[in-house]
């Protein structure tokens, strides 16, 4: 059984790969909070650490996933989100490449500026924040130091239910399920929906074929928030819900990073090699719907 050594892997998308991998693999999981019992503690900006703690565990494997995901936070805290996204996605280059690891990075979407309908893998970015400024050095980091990585890129997150979502569609539930009888939702940004299972998944199918390089790798299907949330109160069958058009501006003093209007990628690299597992966006949201986890929280 090969070893995986997963740092970061206390939310969301990191209980995906934890779920997708463990029957499999022998995982070492590791994160600063320790909220479930599978998790070990690490701080992976601890470089010493990281280190010790990953050659100790001498896994086939180093999953480097955790970074503030927060714009308004890295915005803020500009010192701290280099620390997180950049300079410990350095230590994990080197850490891998002493072992002679393949290291795996998520990067995101938000590293394009929005200037065009969509993106694909060999765009060039130009990062608007402090988030999507971390995350792309973090990026550059992996595809220029590392001896064999897999970097993938993430669009709007969903998965993990309340009590770990921290993303749109988690929010517009909290909203719901407090009994708000109108919604409030911007009608100025593009996207493309990631299902945290869909995207560990087709993660876990790259290792296991040896398909090291740069992904994009989103859901099926261009769409807008405004869409995504009158797909979720159908899903939902909530249609009561009155949802309010609003421009971005509305949510200025709330959410004052930088945002492209337009995070729209496209898996071209995956589908020209026959490697697109990614389901469409409502196939996924239905499914994550179905799940329960949105109306109990765990």
């Amino acid at each position: 059984m090969k070893k995986i050594f997963m740092a970061g892997v206390g939310g969301m998308l990191g209980e995906a790969f934890y779920q997708a991998f463990s029957e499999e693999y022998q995982v070492l999981a590791t994160d600063k909070d320790t909220n479930a019992q599978w998790l070990s503690h690490l701080d992976f900006r601890d470089s010493d650490r990281y280190a010790a703690m990953v050659t100790e565990f001498d896994p086939d494997y180093l999953f480097h996933i955790g970074a503030h995901t927060s714009l308004e936070y890295c915005e803020s805290n500009e010192a701290d989100a280099y620390l997180t996204n950049t300079l410990a996605v350095e230590k994990a280059v080197n850490i891998a490449n002493q072992l002679d690891i393949p290291l795996l990075y998520v990067s995101t979407a938000g590293i394009f500026d929005g200037s065009k309908d969509y993106f694909d893998d060999w765009d060039q970015p130009n990062p608007l924040g402090v988030y999507a400024r971390s995350k792309f050095l973090g990026e550059r980091r992996v595809v220029e130091g590392a001896k064999r990585y897999l970097v993938c890129r993430a669009g709007w997150m969903m998965g993990g239910g309340l009590t770990k979502d921290k993303k749109f569609i988690a929010k517009l539930m909290k909203q719901i399920r407090s009994g708000a009888d109108t919604i409030y939702i911007v009608d100025d940004k593009d996207g493309t929906p990631t299902y945290t299972v869909d995207f560990a998944q087709n993660c876990k199918s790259l290792i296991e074929a040896e398909a090291w390089g740069l992904y994009n790798l989103v859901c099926g299907g261009q769409t807008s928030r405004l869409e995504v949330a009158r797909e979720l109160l159908s899903l939902i069958d909530r249609d009561d819900i009155v949802v309010e058009e609003v421009s971005s501006d509305y949510f200025a003093e709330e959410y004052y990073a930088p945002r492209p209007p337009n995070e729209r990628l496209m898996n071209l690299k995956l589908n020209l090699l026959g490697l697109n597992e990614m389901s469409d966006w409502r196939d996924a949201l239905r499914r994550y719907v179905e799940t329960g986890s949105l109306t109990s929280p765990r």
